[in-house]
């Protein structure tokens, strides 16, 4: 956009903060509040994005989330609270916008990112800042931003690490040029596995709307061409020097990516219930009957300890990692059912076993998560 949108009084006093500064000054603020931003994912990484671009008057800012707030979430999606619960996700983020700055215009897209939709809602913004959890929506994102020409803010938060940089910008590398291929579905756990420090993706976040502010308004140095490394549990920050791929398949010299596919299925269908998770799984109803029938069953739970101690099936703990160096405390004749928080460590184990001559072994499909939902709805969440 080349035109500017004049501020108003009210406007003049809540920005003075911004406007004093010579980087910013009255300009930078008119074309703050000229400039729209599409936050995709309303959750732990689009909280603090969605919040502070607020606060910084951008003049419209954009939503996708499809889902609703559930319990787990409050302990780092600092944008919803308590009583918003059950709400979907875009109308408690943008009704938290309203409070912070009624001079910002929000669209709610309560809908899922897909292959149908994506040129359609990315190409109506300035910038995109990417605070999706999962590789699919993530290669969604970065395709659609370089064949719009939209510069994305990317970010990704795992237990105490997190990345951000600036893609797709016309001066640096997109996600496909670091990343061309999605890695295996289960190798790389996500946050409801592996979980997260809950002021993580505030970290990440801040930074990612910080480097959007920077992009829209063409100041400083943004993260281009540069990965940003945060370490949180022991408070380091490190940069690579990340380039463009000539043979990259959507930004490189000879592009063979023209147009938007089948992202789940270029992913190995990681935001599908794999099916199966495992050749040997059973259903958390078949294992019920057989403990109620007292058929001789060894529960094995392959989770790390502090897991194990928020909730479980009173069966035998050997996490994973420690499997292979502990076979021998298992009976190779035993009919044995290995379970985990959703099944996918779990199938690993049940594949090491097997190939280690263990005959009788199968998979809880869906883990323990799944006998919380189906036979005890009791057990914690986590």
């Amino acid at each position: 956009m080349s035109f500017t949108k004049p501020l108003s009084r009210d406007e003049h006093l809540r920005y003075s903060r911004h406007t004093i500064l010579p980087e910013i000054g009255i300009e930078g603020q008119q074309k703050l509040k000229s400039r729209s931003a599409l936050v995709v994912g309303a959750g732990g990484l689009g909280s603090p994005v969605c919040l502070y671009l607020a606060a910084a008057g951008i003049g419209r800012i954009g939503i996708v989330d499809f889902d609703r707030v559930d319990e787990s979430n409050l302990q780092r999606q600092v944008i919803h609270h308590s009583s918003d619960v059950g709400r979907p996700k875009v109308q408690s983020a943008a009704g938290r916008i309203a409070e912070i700055n009624p001079f910002v215009k929000v669209q709610p897209f309560q809908e899922k990112l897909s292959s149908k939709n994506a040129l359609r809602i990315v190409s109506d913004y300035d910038i995109v800042i990417d605070g999706t959890d999962n590789f699919a929506t993530r290669y969604l994102v970065n395709d659609a931003c370089v064949m719009l020409g939209k510069p994305n803010c990317y970010g990704s938060i795992f237990r105490f690490d997190g990345q951000a940089s600036v893609l797709c910008h016309s001066e640096g590398p997109c996600y496909r040029c670091l990343y061309p291929q999605a890695p295996d579905p289960g190798l790389i756990p996500n946050c409801a596995e592996g979980g997260v420090l809950g002021v993580l993706p505030g970290l990440v976040g801040t930074i990612q709307a910080t480097e959007a502010i920077k992009v829209l308004l063409g100041i400083g140095e943004p993260l281009i061409g540069r990965m940003l490394l945060i370490d949180a549990l022991d408070m380091q920050f490190r940069q690579l020097k990340v380039h463009r791929s000539p043979d990259c398949p959507v930004c490189g010299e000879h592009r063979s990516i023209t147009e938007l596919i089948d992202y789940d299925q270029f992913c190995g269908g990681e935001n599908k219930r794999p099916e199966p998770q495992s050749p040997y799984d059973i259903e958390p109803t078949e294992l019920q009957q057989r403990l109620q029938a007292k058929t001789p069953t060894l529960v094995l739970d392959v989770r790390e300890a502090h897991e194990y101690e928020i909730c479980n099936l009173a069966g035998t703990l050997i996490p994973l990692a420690d499997l292979p160096d502990r076979m021998s405390e298992l009976d190779p004749n035993a009919r044995i059912v290995v379970h985990c928080k959703m099944g996918g460590r779990s199938a690993k184990a049940v594949k090491q076993l097997r190939e280690a001559g263990f005959k009788n072994v199968e998979n809880l499909r869906g883990g323990i998560m799944a006998w919380k939902e189906q036979i005890d709805p009791t057990l914690p969440n986590y």
